[in-house]
């Protein structure tokens, strides 16, 4: 059993940083919970301990103080109906009198929702007083946010100091994530896929160098393959390159082979004549691309490739998509991938899906529930696995 789960907080108000930036439409509409969804589990066991919550978070990135957009006020009647009709309470302020005493009257069974955090320059600071004021509301520090967990906040690191180690707390959401990222790190399986995605090698390099110390396999795709494809001297026509990363594309090649780590790179790709849903489009191999077109999937023999590769893994970390999968005509390559990895954990692997596009990627084809864990912290996990200590889960653990 977990901390948190063997903890009783009767007559406790526990203070819980969520994660509740959820996207809001014109009208204040919430158009995407998955994110209020996850941290449920954590408000309810408070509640049913007989406990009291007051719940904390930030909701985009507001410049200039309270504004209206940005009010977490507009969240109180969904997550009431998300909690079972549960009344919950809303402080005009996470700091100041409305929230001091709405807290201090807050009874067992009650959820109280606080403020924006961000109308307050102080919380991105990491403030101490801004963060000791925010200690004052509760009894317990529970910190349930692990989208923010790589940030240094008032409420998501510094607070931690205004409670005693026992009375710091990760929620259900952290300790998912938490268990999940290390069961991939430090305790995974052989063979070992991490599918690396997305446009850039230089968002990625960290990741990868760090793999290079487990992964027995490291699948890399999406825009990003065509910088390796031209540091090995292929012609990949107009397709996504950073020139200034193709010695460090080389590097990361010749490490690879130094470990005995095989890197695949997709051997063909979907080009096409523009960057465009109605582009014209054709295959080549991935280092002989004609000029005027460019690469915007993985081809048919890449995922023939990848997903042989992949179904034969026993652990698979998979961040960042194959190829343009928003557009249709180019959403093949990703969808294959996201196939693969499913039939691989239905075969007994254990498979972590992390990084907002590889998300987007498996809920868009209806995978989630066919891997073994979705992480809802896209910079937080890339910053775990590029080897980083994330300040808000060493505040619970210092």
């Amino acid at each position: 059993m977990s901390k948190f789960s063997d903890h009783n907080f009767k007559d406790q108000k526990a203070l819980i940083r969520v994660d509740f930036n959820v996207p809001l439409d014109a009208a204040y509409n919430i158009t995407d919970d998955n994110r209020m969804r996850a941290t449920l589990p954590t408000i309810k066991k408070i509640l049913a301990d007989g406990g009291s919550a007051i719940l904390m978070s930030h909701l985009g990135r507001p410049k200039d103080g309270p504004t209206e957009k940005y009010s977490l006020k507009h969240l109180v009647k969904h997550l009431s109906d998300l909690l079972g009709g549960v009344t919950v309470k809303f402080a005009d302020d996470c700091i100041g009198t409305s929230a001091t005493e709405l807290a201090a009257s807050l009874q067992p069974g009650e959820v109280l929702l606080l403020e924006n955090l961000r109308f307050y320059k102080q919380e991105e600071k990491g403030d101490e007083a801004f963060a000791e004021k925010l200690s004052k509301l509760g009894d317990v520090w529970v910190n349930d946010a692990f989208g923010t967990a790589h940030r240094a906040h008032a409420s998501t690191a510094v607070i931690a100091k205004y409670f005693a180690k026992e009375n710091r707390f990760f929620g259900f959401v952290m300790e998912g994530e938490v268990t999940a990222a290390e069961k991939v790190l430090h305790k995974s399986e052989k063979p070992f896929m991490a599918i690396i995605g997305g446009a850039k090698v230089s968002d990625k390099i960290l990741i990868i160098e760090n793999l290079l110390e487990r992964a027995t396999d490291i699948i890399i795709g999406g825009g990003m393959a065509y910088t390796f494809f031209k540091a090995q001297g292929g012609n990949i026509g107009n397709s996504l390159c950073e020139i200034d990363r193709l010695e460090t594309a080389k590097e990361l090649l010749l490490k690879a082979e130094a470990k005995g780590v095989c890197i695949h790179l997709p051997s063909d790709s979907i080009i096409a004549d523009k960057f465009a849903a109605d582009a014209n489009t054709s295959s080549a191999p991935s280092n002989s691309i004609p000029d005027g077109w460019m690469g915007l999937d993985i081809g048919p023999n890449a995922v023939e490739q990848f997903t042989n590769a992949i179904k034969r893994s026993k652990t698979i970390l998979w961040n960042g998509p194959m190829g343009v999968f928003e557009m249709d005509k180019f959403q093949h390559g990703t969808k294959a991938i996201a196939t693969a990895v499913a039939e691989a954990t239905a075969l007994g692997a254990f498979s972590l899906v992390g990084g907002g596009d590889s998300v987007a990627a498996v809920n868009q084809f209806g995978f989630a529930d066919k891997v073994s864990y979705v992480s809802t912290g896209g910079g937080a996990m890339l910053e775990y696995f590029e080897g980083k200590v994330l300040p808000g889960i060493a505040a619970v653990n210092e």
